[in-house]
């Protein structure tokens, strides 16, 4: 093609966003302790992987190549991913669980307003927006897996904080009955 695609930019934009997706959520399934999210994380990533590197192929194939364009929420993300908070917590700092718009209207809506959009690019753009809404319904399945799991140790908590009060106040009472016994046993009789 001698004209620049007008759809190039599209195109750049998803190849980094994808290789960067694919970092942070390799760095994720690193440190993740759940065998279950590691299975999603596990098919979310080689999914992100791959679109990154068939639309920078794809460019490539266009007779350009990837520009980087810097990503300042990158590095939070990287660090959020890699660190020791909850995966419930990365979950909803990152986002990933509002990314499945259900029937409503989503980011990929307006991919194919373009009409100069060519076969091969299309069906490209085709097979990534259907992988990538399947990729945000197995995320928020995921989160209101791990939501789940929460709310019983939540519940539990209020139930342990409930207990420990009744405890305490039974062991006041005990000592307040030691003490009375204490007094009776030692008082002169008379």
């Amino acid at each position: 093609m001698s004209d620049k695609p007008s759809y190039l930019g599209l195109l750049n934009a998803i190849a980094l966003g994808e290789s960067r997706a694919h970092c942070y959520l390799t760095a994720w399934m690193a440190v993740t302790p759940s065998p279950d999210v590691k299975r999603v994380l596990a098919t979310v990533a080689a999914r992100e992987g791959e679109h990154g590197m068939s639309f920078a192929k794809r460019i490539d194939e266009l007779g350009y190549t990837v520009l980087d364009r810097p990503d300042a929420r990158f590095d939070e993300h990287l660090a959020i991913a890699g660190s020791d908070r909850s995966d419930l917590e990365k979950m909803e700092l990152l986002g990933l669980h509002e990314l499945d718009r259900g029937d409503g209207p989503d980011i990929f809506d307006g991919f194919f307003g373009n009409h100069d959009i060519d076969i091969r690019t299309g069906e490209l753009l085709g097979r990534y927006i259907a992988e990538e809404r399947d990729s945000a319904r197995l995320l928020r399945s995921c989160y209101e897996q791990l939501r789940a799991a929460a709310s019983p140790a939540t519940g539990s908590s209020q139930q342990l904080s409930g207990l420990e009060v009744k405890v305490d106040a039974l062991c006041r009472a005990v000592e307040e009955l030691r003490q009375i016994v204490c007094a009776q046993t030692m008082a002169p009789s008379g």
